[in-house]
């Protein structure tokens, strides 16, 4: 999904549903799974890579 993530500069909103729903229909997942699980995997994700970055940015910084 890494191409398919919405940023704005510095932060991490989320992933581009339509791309996730169309990639779990392509992996063969049942559509009302991915729609119930892809939010919650979304949030956990943004979480991480602004934590992530938050980071990165204070080992550049300090």
């Amino acid at each position: 999904m890494g191409g398919q993530i919405r940023a704005v500069p510095g932060v991490v909103l989320g992933w581009d549903m339509s791309a996730a729903l169309a990639m779990a229909e392509a992996l063969g997942v049942d559509p009302r799974s991915a729609a119930e699980f892809l939010p919650v995997i979304e949030a956990v994700m943004a979480r991480h890579l602004n934590a992530q970055m938050d980071g990165e940015a204070e080992r550049q910084n300090g």
